[in-house]
This record gives structure tokens, sequence and C-alpha cells, in this order.
């Protein structure tokens, strides 16, 4: 499906894939090659999915890129399988971390800020996702950092880029970015077996009014529950502060996806809603550290996922804008460890 050769690619039986594999095999070469050269036309994958809103995957994507072998890999860059998590899944025991782990986190936090900033320089009309993700995984790798996201799960892309109605996990492909846009960048890296995450929404060009006030509330939101960290502040206050503004707005908090603790592993405990009246477990201690990351939309706070799996959307199509950073609770209040400089 990826590489547009569904005319055929079927099987009656296991013998007789078995005895067509040498002619399966090089047809996935030759079509793999097309889209290395560009010379395979863009695609829709799903023609008959109801999509929400405008926006449209745009196939094929492009090879996986490579991480070079002196660069450290976490446990899920060959399998997609991040062992380490899923031996935690389900633990609400938060991680509090030692001087010299916060100091590693510092390293990689400030990294993270540097290669959202290089990528978003990419961000501009008639310029692809896609070239997006590529300045992103170079910056990554100049800095001898690996890009999280590649092969999380299973996702093939190093960064995330979300465009429009897309909340979140867009996957960066041939979509040409155009006047008007609100682009998502979401960046994640692991350097000194640390990760940290933080994204930011871009205007691009001449965005109306309200979407603009959209992108500004997100960004208050996010500024706001920064400013309440303190130890003792309950996790789950986090969404009361954000929930308030952006309502008194006139736009939504999506629910389905929250903060989250950040260390060796990419996602751990806490989980950290947006929405207010949740049952996060968990009080903030210094030492801790975690992001707080706002979805904000203009219509209804429901998503929906694409067929590939990631790419998630709001259900009535609108748009929605996102802001993240990565942060530490210290003992007088908070540091925003993913700052801009």
């Amino acid at each position: 499906m990826k590489l547009d050769i569904l005319k055929g690619s079927h099987y009656c039986s296991q013998d007789c894939f078995k005895s067509s594999w040498s002619t399966h095999k090089a047809i996935h070469k030759t079509a793999a090659a097309s889209v290395a050269s560009g010379d395979m036309k863009p695609f829709n994958p799903w023609p008959s999915y109801k999509y929400s809103g405008s926006m449209r995957p745009v196939y094929p994507l492009s090879p996986r890129r490579v991480v070079p072998d002196h660069i450290a890999r976490p446990d899920y860059a060959v399998t997609g399988q991040p062992i380490s998590e899923m031996q935690k899944r389900g633990s609400t025991k938060i991680i509090t971390l030692e001087k010299d782990e916060i100091e590693k986190m510092k390293i990689t936090a400030r990294i993270c800020r540097e290669v959202l900033n290089a990528g978003a320089k990419a961000i501009k009309a008639g310029v692809t996702t896609d070239e997006v993700d590529r300045v992103v995984h170079e910056a990554c790798i100049a800095r001898d950092a690996y890009p999280s996201p590649l092969n999380y799960h299973g996702f093939p892309k190093s960064c995330c880029v979300s465009v429009n109605e897309v909340i979140c996990h867009g996957i960066p492909d041939g979509y040409v970015m155009k006047d008007g846009d609100l682009v998502n960048l979401d960046v994640s890296c692991m350097f000194g077996g640390y990760h940290g995450d933080l994204n930011a929404t871009y205007m691009v060009g001449e965005v109306d009014e309200r979407g603009r006030k959209l992108v500004e509330t997100t960004r208050a939101c996010l500024d706001a529950a920064i400013a309440a960290v303190k130890p003792g502040m309950l996790y789950r206050d986090v969404g009361n502060i954000v929930q308030k503004i952006a309502h008194a707005e006139g736009f939504s908090v999506v629910r389905t996806y929250c903060g989250h603790g950040i260390g060796t592993d990419f996602h751990s405990a806490p989980n950290v809603p947006h929405y207010a009246r949740n049952k996060a477990v968990g009080v903030m201690k210094a030492g801790q550290t975690f992001t707080i990351e706002p979805m904000i939309s203009e219509g209804t706070w429901h998503d929906e996922q694409w067929p590939d799996g990631w790419t998630v959307t709001t259900r009535d199509g609108k748009r929605s804008a996102q802001f993240e950073e990565t942060l530490l609770v210290t003992e007088t209040g908070v540091e925003v460890l993913s700052k801009d400089f």
C-alpha cells in the first residue's frame, strides 16, 4: 500500500505466495527505488476514508532516515518495542532524579530546543513536511542525538508535524505547507541515555484572527500551568488551569492525550491530563521531570485517528494547536529545561 502497488497484491494460498516470492520482491525493490528517486506520483493511500477536514496524507513516504552507528539508541530503535516502558505499564511510580541525572536531562532538553529551532526555520509556504523531518533528523545527528520518535512503536519518521485539524502525531510526508496553515512541530531527542520532548505551533504566512487567537491561547494555557508547578501540587490540578483559560476563549481541551513523565524512558508516570476534574495520580516533588503539552481545539475536543494508526485529527475538522515543554520540579518551584534561548 505504501508503495502504491495494490493492484494484484494478493495471494490465493501460502504456496502461491512462496512460488511468487522472487517476483514479489522484485516489484517491491522497483517501487522502493521509484520512491527514493522521486519518480512515483503522490497519492492518498486511503481514498475511501472519510476525513474530518481538508488534510490528506501525501504518499509515498520517503525512505526511513539513517542514524549513524556511533549514536546511542533506545531499546526500541530496531524492534519498535520500547521494552523498558512496556515493563512499567500501569505503574504510577514517579521517578525522582539525582543531581547528576538532572544535569543529563538539562543537556538533552537543550539539544531538543536547538533541534526544534532548526526545524522551525524550515516551516514556510512551499516546503513539504517531509523536508522539515529531514532538517530535524540531520540536526539531531549533528548533535549525536537519536530522534526519539524514530521507530517508537514503529513510527516511521524522526519528528511529528501536525497541520491544521491534525492534533498530534502527524507523519511527515509530501504535504506542501501553504499560507494560512497552523503547523505544530513536535521534537524529541535522546542523548546520554535521557529523552527530552517539546513542541510548538507555528503560523505560516497570513493566518486569520481566530487562528491566531487559538495559537496565542494555547501558549497561554501552557505558561499558566507551568507557573503553578511546585512541590506539593497535584498533577491533576494542571488540567483545571488549562481548561479555565481555554474555555474562557471559546476553545476546547483535547482529552485523549496528555503530558507525561520523561527521563530514561520516553514516556513514563505521571500522566498529566489537560482537562479539569481528571483523576491523575501523583504529587509533584523536587527532582521530578515531566511534560505539560496542552492540545487546544477550535471546536469539539473529540478526536479520531487516520488509518495509518498515528495521525490524530479533530472529529469536526476544525483546527487545533499545541505547545509543550520539558519541566523539572525544583525545591522552590519549576525550571523549564527546554526553554528557548
